[in-house]
């Protein structure tokens, strides 16, 4: 039954690894596409392709995988009990405001397609560094654990 349980556990957490990557990836290339619409004239046919390949980011990769890395996520904390942990708390709150900082930039995505520019080249660029940090932060909680 024991491994049962192991396998179980490493199933999750390589599932759970395996969506982490794919939804940084988008939330790299989110603001990058973002950076890209900018160039373009709203209303244009080239803004549209922009708008059109943002919202694919969106529905194909960026929501279902920030889904897939939650439930996967709150399964792998149940399963090695981890709820108590100082390290899981700190985590859990940088993943819960990278999910808002996802959310914003959506709904930014969003606007660009409509034609607004919500947002300079410049501050896309540094909204951009924030899923790198986020991550190294929870890497290093994950791995180090150091509270």
């Amino acid at each position: 039954m024991q491994d049962v349980l192991s396998m179980t556990y490493l199933w999750l957490k390589a599932g759970h690894i395996i969506f982490v990557v794919f939804w940084m990836a988008g939330l790299f290339m989110l603001p990058r596409q973002m950076i890209y619409c900018l160039d373009t004239a709203p209303g244009s046919a080239e803004e549209a392709k922009w708008a059109h390949r943002m919202g694919k980011l969106r529905s194909i990769i960026l929501t279902p995988s920030l889904i897939v890395v939650w439930i996967l996520g709150i399964a792998l904390a149940a399963a090695i009990g981890a709820w108590s942990e100082p390290w899981l708390h700190a985590k859990l709150a940088i993943v819960l405001a990278l999910s808002g900082y996802h959310g914003w930039m959506v709904a930014q995505a969003k606007k660009m397609g409509r034609g607004e520019r919500p947002l300079s080249e410049k501050q896309l660029r540094m909204w951009g560094e924030v899923p790198g940090i986020a991550l190294a932060l929870i890497v290093v909680l994950v791995v180090v654990r150091p509270f």
